[in-house]
């Protein structure tokens, strides 16, 4: 008994200090939705072989969606023209990083750990682009127009309505508050099971694992790295919902280094998205894909560790110091507000694995592209975002 309340203890310890910033992450996510046409970011993404990449690359940062989730986003870009860099950038950074993992790292983790978590996927997603336009083949693709639809409440479908009369449609005040339905909905929907069975298991190494053992097998160095990175690619976990067990570990003796390759490959990369990415861009660029994110990884490991070497810190002592900026009223109106959104999805997930029913969902109001139901198929019952 002790045990068991010792696991959920250190998980309401960590749901306590990251509430705040997972609620600032899902407005930021929810309002880049609205505010954030997807048609206009797939209008640049067709044309230059570096380019095209490297803003692929830095779009995919903010976005707020999982390794699953932004195979049918990315399927969807290819089909408007996006060269398979470009793509293959896209499907990189944006399950690495996003608006409510890059707060949450900072509640969770420390502030060179949430600076370096986006840079890292950032160069990950550049280098394995360019890589894929430099020697992989891209076949020729039609290009479709892109979804100018209205994202508040579908009242325009972006091509009968010229976008100077929409925009009177909706006023500031409408926007924001369907960019806060989106994220308390949809995007948390599929984030929230996700995030607490990452509580959970942060818990349960905390009370299970002698930090001798994991110092002794998986403490630092390139063998600790390429340990994380065999655990990291079949798996699937979001960013959100890694992010806690990477403290935990960190916590337990781990390095801030193998912890990040952890935080990189476990998002970018399982089993089931794998399969899919094969159909839409092919085996050699999935190779490619795979051999980028496994070098970038471990490198930007080793870059972490010489880091926190050099600067003589420990990452211990910083694991968790910045939700000691927050009052203690502000973190529990916080939790208390995140259980309340958390229960109908945690709830329907609960419902769905004991019922045997498996949904995938996609964050687009109509979805008719053959590739995007390809991926669609493939991926019944994965979910979860950043």
């Amino acid at each position: 008994m002790i045990f068991i309340t010792t696991i959920f203890a250190e998980a309401w310890h960590l749901l306590v200090e990251s509430s705040i910033y997972i609620l600032f992450g899902l407005v930021v996510s929810g309002l880049l939705r609205v505010f954030l046409n997807p048609g206009t970011v797939a209008k640049h993404l067709g044309k230059g072989r570096y380019r095209s990449v490297f803003k692929a690359a830095f779009w995919g940062i903010p976005i707020p969606l999982c390794s699953c989730g932004v195979l049918p986003a990315a399927a969807t870009l290819k089909k408007q023209g996006a060269n398979n860099g470009a793509v293959t950038a896209f499907l990189i950074s944006t399950p690495e990083s996003g608006v409510d993992s890059i707060a949450i790292s900072y509640a969770l983790l420390d502030p060179i750990m949430t600076v370096v978590r986006p840079v890292a996927a950032f160069f990950t997603a550049l280098v394995a682009g360019i890589s894929e336009n430099i020697f992989g083949k891209d076949k020729a693709v039609v290009s479709q127009a892109p979804d100018s639809s209205c994202p508040v409440d579908g009242c325009c479908d972006g091509i009968g309505c010229l976008p100077e009369k929409h925009a009177g449609h909706h006023t500031f005040f409408e926007k924001i508050k369907a960019g806060l339905r989106f994220a308390t909905t949809e995007i948390w929907a599929d984030l929230a099971p996700w995030f607490f069975l990452g509580l959970i298991l942060a818990g349960m190494i905390t009370a299970m694992v002698p930090e001798d053992l994991i110092g002794r097998y998986l403490g630092s160095g390139l063998s600790s790295m390429l340990i994380m990175l065999a655990m990291g690619i079949p798996m699937y976990i979001c960013a959100t919902a890694s992010t806690p067990i990477a403290a935990a570990l960190i916590l337990k003796g781990v390095s801030p280094g193998a912890a990040l390759v952890f935080l990189l490959a476990g998002p970018a990369t399982n089993i089931a998205s794998l399969t899919v990415l094969t159909g839409i861009l092919g085996r050699r660029a999935t190779g490619i894909y795979l051999i980028s994110i496994a070098v970038s990884c471990v490198g930007f490991g080793l870059a972490t560790d010489q880091i926190y070497a050099l600067l003589n810190i420990s990452p211990k002592a910083l694991v968790g110091q910045a939700s000691e900026f927050i009052p203690n009223y502000v973190e529990w109106i916080g939790t208390l507000l995140l259980i309340m959104l958390s229960i109908k999805p945690v709830y329907r997930k609960l419902k769905s694995l004991i019922t045997g029913k498996k949904r995938f969902h996609i964050h687009s109001a109509e979805n008719t592209n053959p590739d995007t139901a390809q991926a669609d198929s493939s991926l019944e019952g994965c979910s979860g975002s950043t």
